[in-house]
């Protein structure tokens, strides 16, 4: 199979274009970050990546808080209209029709019609370049209820949350496996009590 070399860029994906909120509930504002992920578990810990000229920078670097919250497809021509507006000229709450929600550990709000919001709280920032890396520690978890079944499982596939590559927003597709399947060993049925006395007796009469 052939190749063809380029030089190094940002050629990654799929990623997650995350709509990240910030500022109070007096003031709201959010923006689309596609460069965000998971950094540790235990505590755990996320990053989004930012350039330092951007309005919600300002916010985020002034209280140490935001909220990551997962768009689903129905939200797609949000996340595309609020990475390239600003808030400084925009409500972009307001414009998009969409609702902040009051946070439980952050003073900045969550997108209400988003199926997932992840509270921050900024322990580091890097400076990159280009972008600035905030690290911070996911301090709350707000997940609809309509995602859980009786159990309490939770079910982030009837989300349908989106996936943002190389310029374009996909949906995502059908479930290729579980995290383990490849390795997973597949149960043998057990026989009954009843034929393994047979099998038992057969043997003995050989």
């Amino acid at each position: 199979m052939s190749k063809v070399t380029w030089k190094g860029s940002v050629l990654l994906g799929p990623i997650p274009p995350v709509l990240v909120s910030c500022g109070t509930m007096d003031t709201p504002n959010m923006f689309t970050v596609a460069w965000a992920g998971i950094i540790n578990t235990h505590p755990p810990r996320l990053s989004i990546s930012v350039r330092p000229s951007r309005y919600s920078y300002e916010l985020i670097q002034k209280s140490g808080e935001f909220v990551v919250n997962l768009p689903t497809q129905s939200l797609a021509r949000a996340v595309d209209w609020c990475g390239v507006k600003s808030g400084r000229d925009v409500d972009k709450f307001a414009e998009m029709g969409l609702t902040a929600l009051p946070a439980s550990n952050v003073a900045c709000p969550l997108i209400a019609e988003s199926p997932v919001n992840l509270e921050c709280k900024v322990f580091q920032v890097i400076p990159l370049g280009t972008h600035n890396l905030f690290l911070a520690d996911i301090v709350a978890v707000n997940v609809e209820d309509s995602l859980l079944d009786q159990s309490g499982k939770l079910h982030l596939e009837q989300a349908d949350l989106l996936a943002y590559a190389h310029g374009q927003y996909y949906g995502l597709g059908k479930a290729m496996g579980t995290f383990g399947w490849s390795v997973r060993k597949k149960s043998i049925p057990q026989k009954s009590s009843y034929k393994k006395r047979k099998s038992t007796a057969k043997k003995r009469n050989k």
